[in-house]
């Protein structure tokens, strides 16, 4: 028998029962949907985190205390760790020692509440220099102006905020030259940031920043940092800076073994292959979940299809009788089981696109963010591939048990 009238008799044996094929491919279909929707929210996620990390500029350098976390669990010790003090960042600042830093600040975090006259908000609060911020982020201030070095040196008790602190503290009055309150302590407003929208990992629109030195005084009572930022004169400098950063650091704290470091360095270049590595390591853990149901379906297959071996034995022995072979039986059976598969996985490919696409325009209209919608044709030819090689396996069975049958016995069935 030729293979084009084994497709067209395969066809009219899957199409002759709709509703029953239609039930059949819904394992395949809900398993290629749910692999194409995680491969494409998982692209456009890696895109937006790293579009942020980016916006930070390849020529930033992160300085951090403690040993460098080799997972989620080792994450706390860097919180607690004090091994980043004044005079490290005076020595990091000496040309001689880095000779291509161009800026540095150190940084702490406050978790606290703010308040005005009754009304609080919790906003993100740090101790940071103000003028870095605003060249790292392009934001400036609005209103008032941003605290200056001086207050940083004089440990001044002064902030500058964010719009959306401004509206849920003041409302629509002046807040500049307005002290406002954390953990007790009063801290008069000098500044109001311009609105800017959510940037790398933070929110200008949502801080209130304050002196560094301020910040370790009056609120948190300690005298090491939790980050120092570092700029580096360009981009192609930025590995001899983080050598020139490592060994000054280690020689303040006399330390010659580099596996003995109590900090550690991060560039964005190693933050996005971090990213980039995480990012991977879920989508396929995430895939292989949702493969489960691609062999429900392939079970679902190869059950239909015996059924339908049964249903049909005294076709199977008419044709036989006609002169069809072993083999021509197989090839029928085989190609009913894969079409049944790869249509399947057609619908599958065509829901989970569209789905995604859905999403991503709500991500992006709704939730205001940098959410691109990515097609992965890589997933999507993958998807057709695995759906109809799951009809190939599943559909071997029924196949070989439809061309086994007797002609004589198969006309004799009732």
């Amino acid at each position: 028998m030729k293979l084009k009238h084994s497709f067209k008799t395969a066809i009219t044996g899957v199409t002759a029962h709709k509703s029953r094929s239609a039930l059949t491919l819904l394992g395949i279909v809900i398993g290629i949907t749910s692999i194409m929707m995680i491969i494409s929210i998982g692209k456009g996620a890696e895109g937006l985190i790293l579009g942020e990390v980016n916006s930070l500029g390849a020529d930033t350098i992160v300085v951090r205390p403690g040993k460098e976390p080799k997972g989620p669990t080792d994450l706390a010790g860097t919180l607690f760790a004090d091994s980043l003090k004044t005079r490290d960042i005076e020595a990091l600042k000496k040309k001689s020692n880095v000779p291509h830093l161009v800026d540095i600040a150190p940084a702490v975090v406050v978790v606290a509440s703010a308040s005005y006259e009754g009304e609080t908000y919790r906003p993100q609060i740090f101790g940071w220099s103000a003028e870095f911020m605003a060249k790292m982020f392009d934001v400036y201030a609005k209103e008032g102006v941003l605290f200056s070095e001086s207050d940083i040196k004089n440990k001044s008790p002064v902030v500058v905020i964010g719009t959306k602190v401004k509206t849920e503290l003041f409302g629509e009055s002046d807040a500049v030259g307005k002290s406002i309150k954390i953990k007790n302590k009063k801290f008069r407003v000098v500044g109001v940031l311009a609105s800017r929208g959510q940037v790398s990992f933070m929110n200008p629109d949502e801080v209130v920043v304050m002196p560094y030195s301020t910040a370790q005084t009056y609120l948190l009572g300690i005298d090491y940092y939790h980050e120092v930022m570092v700029k580096a004169d360009d981009p192609e400098n930025v590995a001899r800076t983080v050598s020139d950063i490592e060994a000054t650091i280690r020689e303040m704290h006399n330390i010659s073994d580099p596996e003995k470091d109590d900090f550690f360095v991060v560039t964005q270049e190693g933050l996005v292959a971090q990213i980039g590595t995480i990012m991977s390591v879920l989508t396929i853990f995430l895939s292989s979940v949702v493969a489960i149901s691609l062999v429900v379906g392939g079970i679902g297959v190869m059950n239909i299809m015996l059924v339908s071996v049964t249903e049909r034995t005294r076709e199977i022995g008419l044709r036989k009788a006609l002169g069809a072979t072993n083999k021509d039986i197989l090839t029928q059976f085989l190609i009913e089981a894969v079409s049944l598969a790869a249509a399947g996985g057609v619908i599958g490919i065509a829901l989970g696109s569209f789905l995604s696409f859905v999403i991503a325009v709500v991500l992006e209209k709704v939730m205001l963010l940098d959410w691109s919608f990515v097609f992965p044709i890589n997933a999507a030819i993958l998807g057709f591939g695995v759906s109809a090689l799951v009809g190939l396996i599943f559909g071997i069975y029924p196949a070989r048990q439809a061309s086994k049958k007797s002609p004589m016995e198969a006309l004799r069935y009732e």
